[in-house]
């Protein structure tokens, strides 16, 4: 059976840039076409949830001159994919901290996810300024607020209560880490508990269908007893 949700960091941009002998933003722009391609293939096989780590709360800490080319390329890519992710039926949400985006791409953001709110095909979540520490300490200050407010009381906090203030509705399947590196990058930390995890060594600007299809094969081949002995 196929992962219900899959999850993906997207690493490799900048070194198959550095191999290509081309700069880094030759690198995000060939990795945001892998983005899109991935995204209709997925969405082909009927898997009901993708989400894309696409820029983390680390990632503030590059230069100042990368660090505006991706957001640039973000509000571009929005512009030119949306309507066609549209037609295709796919709903889109952001999560991370949009209070530290620049106001446009704030409002690009919006404007997307209401234009396919009520779409029902592939549930696409862009992971955007997104950090899995900063997750879970976003979700506990909504719950504290709660509490303040008399709408909850602590002793109704528990584990399922706690994921519903989570920026993801539900946990990811199967973990996708390209590129090579064997981490997960503060990413989705509380998600990810019992969540299979695959790294590959192609960069991501390279990574192609037959790529997800032995990935998926991986998860297939897993016997997921989340802690039980069965």
């Amino acid at each position: 059976m196929n992962p219900n949700h899959i999850a993906i960091i997207m690493d490799g941009n900048g070194r198959w840039a550095e191999n290509s002998g081309k700069g880094r933003k030759f690198g995000h722009q060939k990795g945001a076409k892998s983005a899109r391609e991935v995204v209709r293939y997925i969405g082909s096989l009927g898997i009901e949830y993708l989400t894309l780590y696409a820029f983390s709360t680390e990632n503030w800490g590059r230069p100042i001159k990368e660090v505006n080319l991706l957001m640039s390329l973000f509000i571009e890519t929005l512009e030119l994919e949306i309507n066609d992710l549209n037609n295709n039926d796919v709903k889109i949400k952001f999560i991370g901290d949009r209070t530290s985006l620049k106001d446009s791409l704030v409002k690009k953001i919006e404007k997307a996810e209401l234009l396919t709110a009520t779409n029902e095909g592939l549930k696409l979540s862009v992971a955007l300024a997104y950090g899995g520490r900063w997750d879970i300490v976003n979700a506990t200050k909504i719950l504290f607020n709660k509490i303040n407010e008399l709408k909850i009381s602590l002793k109704d906090v528990d584990e399922k209560l706690f994921s519903s203030s989570l920026q993801l509705e539900n946990d990811p399947d199967l973990l996708i880490r390209t590129g090579g590196e064997r981490r997960i990058s503060n990413f989705l930390l509380w998600n990810i508990a019992y969540t299979e995890l695959y790294f590959d060594d192609v960069l991501w600007p390279e990574y192609s269908e037959k790529n997800i299809d032995e990935a998926i094969e991986f998860y297939k081949e897993r016997k997921r007893r989340f802690g039980k002995n069965v």
